[in-house]
């Protein structure tokens, strides 16, 4: 992995995405972006290794038409077209999850097992049906804490701020704890990336993530080879280490992973259950993206603040370079390298670029052409090119526009607009300081460096400065 340098400042691609000056609700509009009908597909939909006869469209054995009858009864009448939808296009009978359960198998557990407590499971299902459906309605946009929540919040607040009484008569002590919890914008957009890409391009192992984060264990176990973190298994053992995520092992060549959200988690799900506004994030997106920012910033994550600490990461929003590429490399079990294409000087400025434009695109299409989605960090910089902002948005696919210009096609889970949106190359391409790419599509441009190697030197480094 080749990771951005932290130690003189954090890129934690974390808040809110571009916006349109005019507009705070739509996707930047005009020269460099366009929006998309949500119902066409440009993402290239499998690898080359998934053909149209390995897609099942049709209940084959008594055991899935039980389950299937018995979901189309549970749910309501648009729900049901989704589900149909699903099961037409081979979505819904894919079983290629981590322990080979179907997109039905999982469907048919949340509907018919208990959900942790304060979930409904008509709720769960409807909102896993509906992602599945269409991964663009995922959000990192917090809910707000209704008033009969705000107690609790601010008892579970007090648990990791032992200087806050949360009976205090203070106002502007009580003030100052409710800004901190009552949040609008999130730094999960790395989390909600990951979920997006989960959802769309392994619908059967996201379904068995939900299936098991809302489930009374509130966990979800996965098992990994070791060869897809780092070619000697000690070095895998020392990331796994470093990153303090549960496993165990009974081999030399796989692990098993246990994901779970932070313990604060629990609450805004069970708001968002009952008391979800348009806009907000699902209930899902609650307790994945806590579990996707827990993994990355070493089991140091907070729900309720949207805060983090961790031993990589100066600052406490956000994942940084090389926790994203972790993170992406344990939950798809693939060695992801992280290419960096900026060069950023000791002032936080870009100063150039690591590779041409021409490169950077060719690896962008061979990723996609692969069967894979490419989620960026891009920048955002002021008049000295000084890097002010950063954020995570996926690229799903190409195409060309009229003039014979490429467009990236784009999902940002920041931008209030549930559908794919299109950046032309010439805009995009400068702005992206990093991307998350299969080994096969850039090992042969690039000396990699495992991602153990960049994390202990990172780990180093700021040590060094906190010296």
């Amino acid at each position: 992995m080749l990771s951005i340098n932290t130690n003189y400042q954090q890129y934690n691609y974390s808040t809110s995405g571009i916006k349109q000056a005019n507009s705070v609700n739509k996707p930047q509009t005009g020269s460099c972006a366009s929006s998309l009908p949500v119902d066409k597909t440009y993402n290239v939909p499998f690898g080359s290794a998934m053909t149209s006869s390995q897609l099942r469209t049709t209940l084959s054995t008594k055991e899935e038409k039980e389950k299937y009858k018995f979901l189309t009864k549970t749910v309501d009448k648009t729900t049901r077209k989704e589900l149909n939808k699903l099961l037409k296009s081979g979505i819904l009978l894919k079983n290629d999850s981590n322990d080979h359960s179907s997109v039905l198998d999982n469907l048919h557990k949340i509907a018919t097992t208990p959900r942790a407590e304060g979930l409904d499971n008509a709720v769960i299902l409807k909102e896993t049906i509906d992602t599945i459906a269409n991964p663009y309605l995922i959000t990192q946009q917090f809910g707000d804490i209704p008033e009969e929540f705000q107690d609790k919040a601010l008892k579970l607040y007090a648990e990791s701020h032992p200087d806050f009484n949360p009976d205090t008569t203070n106002l502007i002590e009580k003030g100052v704890a409710k800004a901190d919890i009552n949040l609008e914008h999130s730094g999960t957009c790395v989390a909600a990336s990951i979920e997006f890409n989960m959802a769309q391009k392994h619908p059967a192992e996201f379904s068995r993530f939900v299936e098991n984060l809302t489930s009374p264990k509130l966990a979800v176990e996965k098992t990994i080879k070791l060869k897809n973190l780092a070619d000697n298994v000690l070095d895998t053992v020392w990331l796994l280490n470093a990153f303090e995520i549960p496993f165990t092992a009974d081999n030399f060549n796989e692990v098993k992973l246990t994901f779970a959200p932070d313990k604060n988690a629990i609450l805004r799900a069970q708001i968002q259950n009952s008391h979800r506004d348009p806009g907000e994030r699902s209930v899902i997106d609650v307790l994945m993206q806590s579990t996707l920012m827990q993994t990355g910033s070493q089991q140091t994550y907070d729900t309720l603040t949207d805060t983090r600490g961790g031993k990589f990461n100066q600052n406490n929003k956000g994942l940084i370079e090389f926790e994203k590429t972790f993170t992406e490399s344990v939950v798809e079990d693939k060695n992801k390298i992280s290419m960096t294409y900026q060069t950023v000087d000791e002032n936080g400025r870009i100063t150039g670029y690591e590779t041409d434009f021409n490169t950077m695109k060719r690896q962008i299409i061979s990723a996609l052409a692969a069967g894979e989605n490419v989620i960026i960090g891009y920048t955002q910089t002021d008049e000295t090119n000084k890097i002010i902002n950063g954020h995570e948005i996926t690229i799903t696919g190409v195409q060309q526009d009229n003039k014979g210009k490429l467009m990236f096609i784009c999902n940002d889970t920041d931008d209030d607009y549930y559908a794919p949106i299109a950046y032309s190359e010439d805009y995009l391409l400068p702005k992206i300081h990093h991307a998350a790419l299969p080994q096969q599509v850039v090992g042969n441009d690039v000396n990699i460096v495992e991602n153990w190697v960049e994390g202990l030197k990172s780990y180093k480094e700021i040590k060094r400065q906190a010296a």
